[in-house]
């Protein structure tokens, strides 16, 4: 979309905006520049994946759009980057006719499937080898998109396939998608395009998390969660779930008077470069062509294997005949296109009974149902427990004892039960009753007006301290390996361990002589709690085990004080200054820090020989790798990846989470994977080996 030498020129305007921008200087002349740098900022961000300045320079450039426009009403248009979010509710979703009806494709299941696709296309075709376009199959929602003299004007979900949902407010907050493109350049008037709406597994991952710090059921799966959001009244909220688009076809277009079909169309293959050069994202790079359908098994199958590589999830690929008039040829039957077939990969779905509900109880009190289930294969592994997560969602699943109920995990994502099969029913089926009292402590449960959960609120629950002590001693928090879960709960059980400072006075001769426990043992597991003493502050307060502040806030909170128990004079109006902490997360740090008992079980830790001082900010500035970003890939031949991670920020470095321009080195090992190609595209990332590393920051 964007050349070399254009590249070039928007970043010079870049620079020189951003300037402005920092002085107040931009003025009204500006804006045309202003929005087309902004649309190539979200283009290098949102399609490339490699942004080219600062999310801070970004966000200050859009307000200062975002004033001028307000200031100027008339200044405004369509297409610019401030009227994505759409303001107020969505009040319905009115049905609308797609131009060209959405058709399903037709499913194949091993390479005889394939086979017989490529006779009968070659049968009616009289053609002896045909030339295939293979791609991923996206699974996600399905849209279908409208452009017309430049403009989008209309987003649709796919519905029955004649008609779908109009979605046009959430479809505009979809980055990838642009809210305007050159289709006139190609001679185009009206443009219907197909496409799949995702959201990519690191941010649904993120989104879960999220919702289960809440005490709220994650969500299923991506593809669920990307077709749910389309549905979503808020615009705003929408926004927030991050989606991505896939667009993978031109289904219709009209040409602008006096103008010939552009040469790009004469190929399926064409039209995703078309497409990919206008601005979206097609799968220009992940699709291959093949003349004869031997190589498209092989890809096919090859593909399969690289599935949970991908940073988003497919079921499987599509094979399209390439060329366009071969199509027509060939044309449709009333359920699916004769030019086209999906390759489905291997179930991630299978079914099991619900056998019992068993009742736990977390470190925050709340209280989890868990499904015990007829074991069953499941996605590479072996299924017997699944979390049910709250009484809601029991009632809105209708789950009961005895339930055939059908499972998914896909690729990392934790097992969930997707549904009951009600229809199977016998009729000896029990509904779940869930208890009024702990089922440890038989305290009475509460549960908060905005909440789903209900929680044990007595702290000296042992369940809590149990669990307590188990997130404390975790290899992410304060890592003392020896411990584990087993340990802990035989420690607590045998009255060796009763709270998290006890942990650093725990009577090593009275575990001499356990089961597991020679003297080798004893001596790891005293070394381990030693050396924990030394882990940075971060990781302190992330295995207090504070409700809602995971790693990346305790790290925020860690370089926020000098000493740990400053949390107690800071307000929650300056917590809820600090980056990424909003009302929730201040309140609960804030409720942590005035509770007695907690002050007291700090300061005995600090007499303990923890510190609780901020030495990170002495070592940042005396690191010798002060300013420069790192990322690991593979796997390395002697250390483990967070140790790696752990020796850069110690030395001053700072730690990137993908593969862009602002990073200068990555320490690659084995099966390097995907994050390696795309830095060897670009010229200002060092790509160097452990050993290089290590060399760099003065350990060889």
């Amino acid at each position: 979309m964007y050349s070399k030498d254009t590249t070039r020129e928007l970043q010079k305007l870049t620079n020189e905006l951003v300037k402005k921008q920092s002085s107040g200087s931009i003025i009204k002349k500006d804006i045309e520049q202003l929005r087309a740098i902004l649309r190539f900022h979200e283009y290098r961000y949102y399609i490339l994946n490699d942004p080219m300045i600062a999310d801070y320079e970004y966000d200050q450039l859009f307000k200062t759009l975002e004033k001028i426009e307000e200031e100027t009403p008339s200044l405004k248009s369509a297409d610019s980057p401030t009227q994505r979010v759409a303001k107020g509710l969505t009040k319905d979703f009115p049905a609308v006719q797609h131009l060209v009806p959405m058709l399903s494709l037709d499913n194949s299941y091993n390479s005889d499937d394939l086979v017989d696709f490529d006779r009968k296309a070659r049968e009616l075709t009289r053609i002896d080898k045909i030339e295939y376009c293979v791609e991923p199959k996206f699974d996600g929602g399905s849209i279908s998109i409208i452009y017309e003299n430049d403009l989008l004007v209309r987003g649709a979900t796919r519905g029955d396939g004649v008609e779908g949902d109009e979605v046009t407010a959430n479809i505009r907050q979809i980055r990838s998608v642009p809210l305007s493109a050159k289709f006139s350049d190609y001679g185009l008037q009206q443009v219907e395009i197909r496409g799949e709406v995702l959201i990519n597994k690191s941010n649904f991952k993120k989104y879960n998390e999220g919702l289960m710090e809440e005490g709220l059921p994650p969500l299923a799966n991506p593809r669920n969660a990307a077709a749910g959001t389309l549905r979503i009244k808020d615009p705003t909220e929408v926004a927030k779930r991050n989606l991505e688009a896939f667009v993978y076809h031109i289904s219709y277009y009209s040409m602008a008077k006096g103008k010939k079909n552009p040469a790009e169309l004469t190929t399926h293959a064409g039209s995703l470069k078309l497409l990919w050069d206008l601005g979206f994202r097609s799968p220009e790079r992940e699709r291959k062509i093949f003349k004869g359908i031997e190589g498209v098994i092989k890809y096919c199958a090859d593909f399969e294997t690289e599935r949970d590589a991908l940073p988003y999830e497919i079921d499987g690929m599509v094979i399209k005949v390439n060329d366009i008039d071969l199509q027509e040829k060939l044309g449709m039957t009333s359920h699916h296109p004769r030019w086209a077939i999906a390759y489905k990969f291997k179930a991630r779905q299978a079914t099991s009974k619900l056998l019992s509900v068993e009742f736990q109880v977390g470190r925050t009190g709340a209280v989890t149902p868990v499904a015990k289930l007829e074991p069953v294969a499941v996605g590479g592994v072996t299924v017997s427990s699944i979390s049910i997560h709250n009484e809601d969602y029991i009632k809105e699943k209708d789950l009961r004892i005895g339930d055939a109920v059908l499972i998914e995990r896909a690729g990392d994502v934790i097992p969930q039960i997707v549904k009951s099969l009600p229809d199977t029913r016998t009729g000896k089926e029990k509904k779940i009753i869930f208890p009024k009292t702990c089922p440890v402590c038989e305290s009475k449960l509460f549960k908060e007006e905005e909440e789903a959960v209900w929680r044990c609120i007595n702290i000296e629950c042992p369940a809590q301290v149990v669990e307590r002590i188990i997130h404390f001693v975790s290899k992410d928090a304060m890592d003392i390996r020896g411990f584990g879960e087993a340990n802990v709960r035989k420690f607590y059980e045998l009255g060796l361990l009763e709270d998290v400072p006890g942990i650093y006075t725990l009577e090593v001769n009275k575990i001499s002589g356990m089961e597991g426990f020679g003297q080798k043992s004893i001596d790891n597991l005293q070394t381990a709690i030693a050396n924990s003493k030394k882990q940075p502050l971060h990781r302190l307060i992330y295995a207090l085990g504070i409700r809602f502040v995971g790693e990346t806030t305790a790290k925020t909170l860690a370089q926020a004080v000098n000493h740990l128990l400053d949390f107690k004079k800071i307000s929650l109006e300056d917590l809820q200054n600090l980056e990424d902490v909003g009302p929730k997360v201040a309140g609960s740090i804030h409720h942590f820090f005035s509770n007695k008992s907690n002050i007291e079980m700090l300061e005995q830790l600090e007499k303990l020989g923890l510190p609780l001082k901020n030495q990170k900010k002495e070592i940042l500035s005396a690191g010798n790798l002060k300013g420069q970003t790192f990322l690991f890939t593979g796997t390395l031949p002697t250390l483990k990846r967070s140790d790696a991670e752990a020796m850069a920020e110690e030395n001053g470095g700072q730690l990137l989470s993908g593969v862009s321009t602002k990073l200068n080195y990555l320490v690659v090992g084995e099966d390097a994977g995907s994050k390696l190609e795309k830095a060897k595209k670009i010229n200002s990332v060092k790509i160097i080996s452990e050993a290089e590393f290590l060399q760099i920051i003065g350990k060889k």
